[in-house]
């Protein structure tokens, strides 16, 4: 069982930047961040192939974010710049056990990113 762990979350004021780190314990495929309000539903936000080549994001943060793996590492990163107050969420990292699965097996407990006006 791999598991994944965020880090990098906190408080910054609108139209700053945070860096969020997720560490696998172990070799994991596609991986992704996601978001979540209270009372709404978790929302994807950028995901990333197993090799890197292929990355995707949503149309919230396109052009702001930016995703990244370092596989010697086991980690991946997620770059945010020009951040909004509607960014603030908590924010998950979600990993593939297998390259031709859909399913996000491996999530982390979350990462709090809030974001000031």
């Amino acid at each position: 069982q791999v598991q994944v762990v965020e880090s990098g979350g906190g408080l910054v004021q609108a139209g700053g930047s945070l860096r969020l780190s997720c560490g696998a314990s172990g070799r994991t495929f596609g991986m992704a961040w996601f978001r979540q309000i209270p009372g709404k539903e978790r929302e994807f936000v950028a995901g990333i192939s197993w090799s890197g080549g292929s990355t995707y994001y949503s149309d919230s943060v396109k052009g702001r974010f930016t995703i990244s793996r370092d596989n010697a590492k086991n980690t991946m990163y997620l770059q945010m710049n020009s951040l909004k107050p509607e960014d603030t969420a908590v924010y998950y990292c979600a990993a593939k056990r297998t390259l031709s699965t859909s399913e996000y097996a491996y999530w982390g407990q979350g990462t709090q990113v809030t974001v000031s006006s």
